[in-house]
């Protein structure tokens, strides 16, 4: 049985691209780093992770970059031998304003080295890049209008501004007129268009209805790429807005592809709410889904037949649901789970000796410019976590521990410091109050001399922490860990990590070694 979602843990955005029998899935990593994360599979059943492309400061440096700023969105196409890929760097997203900057880089292979971006334009986010059957390239993006009223039924239509499509080339960038395509359906948040062609339309596929529960995929076709575009009769091929039951929710943000054996895919952007202390929260955050899709009449449908993309799929196979991962550290490369924050320039954060990983205490976990926070997507409702540390925190100052963390104002943490002396174990959290964003101290315990080893035990919305295998401090809410927890009117567009962190708020950097690192949801 393959079940919904088939990428599971925060892979938000899924652009979906084949190369023959090669299937490729590039989904959003918004401040996480290297950016844009790429599946790779041949059944569609088992994906494998191969490339994070934003790699280096030339082509991604979100330094500074808010929460849920950063790569939005990406697009992956196959032209001309070769991969290229869109991407957009948001600097701001809260108020009016949307700094949104969108590239294309290419490689020939997917885990190559791709090439220094050209930059192309900012008046929107999620943009993609189609290669018409002519030999030209149309870039299309959401155009952001800033001047919206901010209240009323229609502000957040107003913002979403409509599709815009304009002729690019490596050459000469964006040339030639400028093409309003789209407005949308009345549903509205209009975004993440995607072109395709087939015999004589031009299909666009957008998603609708924001990020949360109206979430939904929207198909239009026009007999030019110009348009005027004509809505689907039943305006979305995919959404679960009208099922609040269903497991599986926020279905939207998609692409369309035809198989190598004439059958027809679309992937869409999903999330599995689960029972929380203030109510439904996705803790595995938004992640992807895949639905087998049909021609009918020249448009698209689900196969199953209506519009919930079902929750298992008709493929043969074995899905493998469930992990371990088991790290000593001892070789050359952090393990590819494994990101931090912002930041292109690594080395400052952390190194492999070959015997450990070493963390470089920088600034604190409310930093928007160097954490020393190595960490990896919760992918179950339920996990365990463990790492085992080397460290002898010389003040209050310093700290290294056990993290689980959705962003600057939403996040616990087991540290290792000391205190009048004695090195203890502070539990420390930031309770999602992005206003005020202050720390509430759990308890300090008693820290053994030698390596100790911190722990985490997750399960649904109750979080414990351990010490040595024994539990530390209160049951804490693990729903705070995720895109509906907290306080305030702000944008979440992320999902759940546990990990490592150190911090050392003298600037001196110290240092504390990881010897060991597991994490286990097959629970």
């Amino acid at each position: 049985m393959v079940r919904n979602p088939i990428l599971r843990g925060f892979n938000p955005d899924p652009s979906f691209c084949r190369v023959g029998e090669d299937y490729y899935i590039a989904t959003s990593t918004f401040e996480w780093y290297p950016g844009v994360q790429i599946h790779h599979s041949r059944d569609l059943v088992n994906w494998r992770l191969v490339a994070r492309p934003l790699n280096r400061a030339a082509m991604l440096d979100m330094r500074g970059n808010p929460d849920s700023g950063g790569v939005w969105a990406p697009c992956l196409s196959w032209s001309e031998g070769r991969f290229w890929l869109v991407y957009t760097d948001v600097k701001r997203l809260e108020g009016n304003f949307k700094d949104a900057h969108n590239y294309i880089t290419t490689c020939e292979t997917i885990d190559g080295v791709w090439c220094d971006p050209w930059y192309v334009n900012a008046s929107g986010f999620d943009p993609s890049l189609f290669h018409d059957r002519d030999g030209r390239k149309w870039f299309v993006n959401m155009r952001w209008n800033h001047r919206w009223a901010g209240s009323g039924v229609n502000a957040a239509h107003d913002r979403f501004d409509g599709i815009e499509l304009q002729e690019w080339s490596p050459e000469r960038g964006l040339f030639g007129p400028k093409h309003d395509i789209y407005a949308g359906s009345d549903l509205g948040l209009t975004e993440a268009p995607h072109l395709f062609w087939r015999e004589g339309w031009y299909y666009l596929t957008t998603a609708e209805g924001g990020t949360g529960y109206d979430h939904a995929v929207t198909l239009a076709r026009s007999r030019r790429i110009e348009g005027p575009y004509e809505t689907h009769p039943a305006q979305h091929v995919i959404t679960a807005r009208h099922a609040p039951d269903h497991p599986v929710q926020r279905m939207g943000h998609g692409q369309y592809v035809e198989g190598h054996d004439g059958r027809h895919w679309h992937s869409f952007l999903c999330g599995r709410p689960m029972p929380g202390p203030q109510g439904p929260f996705c803790a595995t955050g938004r992640e992807t889904g895949l639905a087998e899709v049909e021609w009918r009449d020249g448009w698209l449908w689900l196969k199953a037949g209506g519009q919930i993309a079902p929750t298992e799929l008709p493929l043969a196979g074995a899905q493998r649901v469930g992990s371990v991962q088991v790290c000593d550290f001892h070789g050359p490369d952090l393990p590819l789970e494994f990101q931090w924050l912002r930041t292109p320039y690594p080395e400052r954060l952390f190194t492999m000796t070959g015997t450990c990983l070493r963390l470089t205490g920088r600034e604190s976990l409310g930093s928007w410019y160097e954490q020393s926070l190595i960490a990896r997507r919760q992918e179950e409702s339920a996990y365990t976590a463990s790492a085992t540390f080397r460290a002898d925190p010389p003040s209050w100052q310093q700290a290294v521990g056990m993290c689980t963390y959705y962003n600057r104002h939403k996040f616990h943490a087991a540290l290792i410091t000391r205190e009048a002396g004695a090195r203890v174990v502070s539990l420390v959290s930031c309770l999602g109050d992005w206003q005020r964003e202050r720390l509430t101290f759990h308890a300090r315990v008693p820290c053994p001399d030698g390596e100790v080893t911190l722990g985490v035990r997750v399960a649904g919305a109750a979080q414990q922490f351990t010490l040595n295998g024994q539990d530390i401090g209160p049951e804490l809410d693990a729903s705070l860990i995720s895109d509906e927890g907290g306080k305030g009117e702000h944008a979440s567009f992320t999902g759940a990590f546990v990990g490592v962190v150190a911090h050392d708020l003298t600037g001196q950097g110290w240092q504390a070694d990881v010897t060991r690192f597991e994490y286990d949801d097959r629970i």
